[in-house]
């Protein structure tokens, strides 16, 4: 056995056998790290990100919120929750109130009109933060005046600057100030429902908050000092659930923004694992080569009396040193990478992000760059131990097969344990853990399947017809030691991320444009009145448009469900019933038939209810589902302030790709005929022009009627897309810039065999312009193959979400994939023939001189 003085003198002996050996192979052994660089950088730009996120929403939270305690409640105060906001107002030194709802404006200068989020204020909210607006008094200013702060986006898309006026409902507003940014706010919430405030004062004047709008109301309180808000609404709680009333607090809209974006961050951080995964399957490929050039060398060692692990060590320090060198470039890049990160992202997050160094954020990079560089070194590294000394006579002599050695999977069993735990980590669940390392295994396994398919198929019809510059190039495919695999792996999977976006964002937009083909409603008018619904059916054929649909709708509530109400749910926790649904409003309507978008599942529909019998009421499915109800049940509805009772009838299969009217809930006709209500009106405009005059018609002379545009969603939906996608499309080009970086160390790798063949051809009257096109022949061949790769994975994704989620016909933009294919094709070529100049542009003998 081996003293402990003499294990040091070895181990002192490996390490400088492992410098002097790679002083002529540092470069070398360096661009095999290379690939794990951008997967590093990606990791410590999203951790940073991460950990800033954290913190700034921790400094931010009370800015989010605006106030100590908010009660929110989406109907008028009961006398018992009128009772519940005088008791918190005693508590506290500042009380503010807030209705919004959604609703039609009209802004004076260019009388263009949109739907937007109207929020009527009264009192000195917020309390913490600002409304930040510009100028910067207007947000204070415009409580006391007949003034309105108008969201940005809106002043821009309509031209409008600080002093016009803005009409909401029949009171003309002057625009005090540009709304930046409110408490709570982010910019994709803007696009979607950009804001209007206007002092609470004024919105009777306005005649928006008639009987059936749908107004949400909110109650901010700043507490008297020494109050806990969470100690306050925890009292409160079972009060607020029984007059159907939630709650936030500084420190739950913390926990909850907390939790909303740290699952973004994970999901960004898998994404960016995703990439190393990819640039650690490079470093093994590449590893391997190095391992096989060195078969002498090992072997040499082996005669001069260095055992199997010494020689091991040797080469696993070597892959140590440069794995921690390459870690640490890709964290200082990441540093640099998180510093655009939150402009990437400025529109997703509710507050504003620093770019601060993470040093934790560092220090995990570098620890995990080291160890999965050393991880997937292993694989062809533990080969080292079955180099005899024979090879040095005998340099055919193979090793035996890594699928006969148990090391070979322990290694394999390492690797899954590394991928499954470090997953585990971001999602937090057994289920999603397994889900997402099955789906990259699968990925990979497609993508390597696919790729040697290709390679395989390319071989067995290999084309000898064709020109020998095409050959040779194509041949290059096959060269001993070539990465095509890896590289059409890489790759592949790079643009398999951005063509199944692009096709998700179309399919997305097509999903709602169908609704718009001939004859189909593209404009939905609602919140009218009964007494305006013939006035509002005559103008819009006044403009000359039809009229094809004309809808009721009544707010119910459900109060029982086979006899059980909320307070039965609440005082017995073994009753199977859904309580959420117990107590919750619903919007529904009443008719003798069915429309076109839905049909009966399960049960049967009876349209007419004789005087004297219980309704047959139908369900949506998957609604009744939620609640856990079946055919022949018993529902209780309250039906402002009149008890239906009911038994579902039917259920129904609802298509809600259609710009049209779905309920969850129908009545048929003869029970709530007479009961208040509002109607709905869709009509169908043939171009933006009618689409304007129409919209400007119904807001002059019907102000609280809101319209729905089909052009304005499909705008709205491809501004979200957009932002969506950029963000995908930012981290997708990691899996592109790795498999890029692949290919760069891949070319530098082979240089000392493309050199001979250089030679050889050069040799044989081969001319420079010859071998140029010979190199950009194969990396076209490398590229077309992995885009195209890639795009088939794409296509196949694409495929099944149009066909299981989105139920739509599959229609792939071949324009847009064609276009995605030669553009990965090119950079491909390109970044080939750059990394590939120092072989073809100098004379045979010195390049021979030079590397021997």
């Amino acid at each position: 056995m081996m003293k402990p003085e003499h294990q040091e003198i070895a181990f002192r002996w490996i390490v400088r056998m492992a410098w002097r050996d790679s002083r002529q192979n540092r470069s070398r052994l360096f661009l095999f790290i290379s690939s794990i660089i951008v997967g590093i950088a990606a990791l410590v730009a999203i951790f940073s990100f991460g950990d800033n996120l954290a913190k700034d929403i921790d400094k931010q939270a009370a800015g989010l919120v605006g106030a100590d305690l908010v009660i929110q409640s989406n109907r008028e105060l009961s006398d018992g929750g009128q009772a519940i906001i005088d008791s918190v107002q005693r508590l506290s030194t500042s009380y503010s109130e807030e209705q919004s709802f959604a609703s039609m404006v009209v802004f004076a200068n260019s009388g263009g009109t949109r739907l937007v989020d109207v929020r009527a204020l009264g009192g000195e909210f917020p309390y913490y933060g600002n409304l930040e607006t510009v100028p910067q008094a207007a947000g204070r200013t415009f409580r006391n005046n007949r003034q309105a702060l108008v969201d940005k986006t809106l002043m821009l898309q309509f031209g409008a600057e600080v002093g016009d006026s803005v009409k909401v409902g029949e009171v003309m507003f002057e625009i005090a100030g540009r709304l930046e940014q409110a408490p709570g706010q982010s910019g994709l919430s803007t696009t979607i429902a950009p804001a209007v405030f206007i002092p609470l004062e004024y919105l009777p004047a306005t005649g928006l908050n008639q009987k059936g709008s749908r107004i949400n109301y909110r109650y901010y309180f700043q507490l008297e000092g020494g109050i806990d808000a969470d100690r306050l609404a925890d009292g409160l709680d079972s009060l607020l659930e029984v007059q159907r009333m939630g709650y936030d607090t500084i420190a739950t809209r913390k926990q909850e923004t907390g939790r909303s974006f740290t699952d973004l961050s994970k999901f960004l951080s898998l994404v960016g694992f995703v990439a190393l995964l990819l640039g650690c399957i490079g470093v093994s490929s590449a590893i391997h080569i190095y391992i096989k050039e060195k078969l002498n060398t090992i072997a040499i060692l082996r005669c001069l009396g260095v055992s199997s692990r010494q020689a091991f060590l040797i080469f696993l320090i070597q892959v140590l040193g440069v794995g921690l060198a390459g870690s640490v470039i890709g964290a200082f890049i990441g540093t640099l990478i998180q510093q655009l990160l939150p402009l990437v992202l400025r529109d997703f997050v509710p507050v504003a992000i620093s770019s601060d160094i993470s040093w934790w954020a560092v220090v995990q990079g570098i620890a995990l760059g080291v160890w999965i560089s050393v991880l997937f070194a292993l694989l062809p590294l533990i080969g080292i131990r079955n180099i005899a000394p024979l090879n040095t006579l005998r340099l055919s002599l193979e090793a035996p097969s890594p699928v006969k050695d148990r090391w070979s999977w322990f290694v394999y069993g390492l690797i899954a344990l590394f991928i499954f735990v470090y997953a585990y980590l971001q999602l937090g669940g057994v289920k999603q853990t397994v889900l997402f390392t099955a789906g990259v295994a699968l990925s990979f396994l497609v993508l390597y399947g696919a790729a040697n398919l290709l390679v395989r198929l390319v071989r067995r019809f290999f084309p000898s017809s064709w020109g020998y510059l095409w050959r040779q190039g194509l041949s290059n495919l096959f060269r001993p030691n070539n990465q095509t695999v890896i590289l059409v792996i890489a790759i592949g999977l790079g643009t398999a991320f951005i063509a199944t976006l692009f096709s998700v964002q179309g399919m997305l937009v097509e999903r709602v444009a169908l609704s718009s083909s001939e004859h189909q409603p593209n404009m939905v008018l609602f919140d009218i009145q009964s007494s305006q619904q013939e006035e509002v059916a005559e103008l819009v054929a006044a403009q000359g448009l039809p009229v094809l649909d004309e809808v009721p709708i009544v707010t119910v509530q459900l109060e029982a469900i086979n006899g059980i109400t909320a307070d039965d749910a609440r005082r017995d926790s073994t009753i199977e019933v859904s309580r959420r649904a117990l107590g919750g409003e619903l919007r529904s309507t009443y008719r003798s038939e069915l429309s076109d978008s839905e049909k009966i599942s399960a049960g049967k529909w009876i349209g007419k209810t004789a005087a004297g019998d219980t309704a047959r009421v139908s369900l949506e499915e998957g609604y009744a589902r939620r609640i856990r109800v079946d055919i022949g049940d018993e529902l209780l509805f309250n039906v402002q302030g009149v008890r239906v009772p009911t038994i579902v009838g039917s259920f129904r299969e609802v298509d809600w790709n259609r710009v049209q009217t779905n309920f969850r809930l129908i009545f048929p006709e003869g029970v709530i005929d007479d009961a208040p209500q509002f109607h709905v009106l869709m009509t169908r405009v043939p171009d933006e022009a009618t689409s304007a005059r129409m919209q400007q018609a119904v807001v002059r002379q019907f102000p609280n009627v809101s319209i729905i545009d089909l052009g304005l969603i499909l705008s709205v939906l491809d501004t979200i897309l957009d932002k969506i996608g950029f963000v995908i499309r930012f981290m997708g080009g990691f899996s592109i810039l790795t498999g890029f970086v692949v290919l760069i160390a891949s070319v530098m790798i082979s240089k000392y065999q493309r050199i001979k063949e250089s030679v050889l051809l050069r040799t044989m009257g081969a001319t420079r312009k010859q071998i140029l096109a010979i190199t950009a022949l194969e990396y076209f061949f490398l590229g077309i193959i992995a885009s195209f790769t890639g795009v088939l994975l794409a296509l196949g994704g694409s495929w099944a979400l149009a066909v299981f989620s989105f139920e739509i016909p599959f229609t792939p933009n071949i324009l847009m994939l064609l276009l995605l294919t030669l553009t990965v094709t090119l950079l491909t070529v390109v970044i080939g023939l750059a990394n590939s100049r120092g072989i073809t542009g100098r004379p045979p003998l010195e390049i021979l001189r030079k590397e021997s």
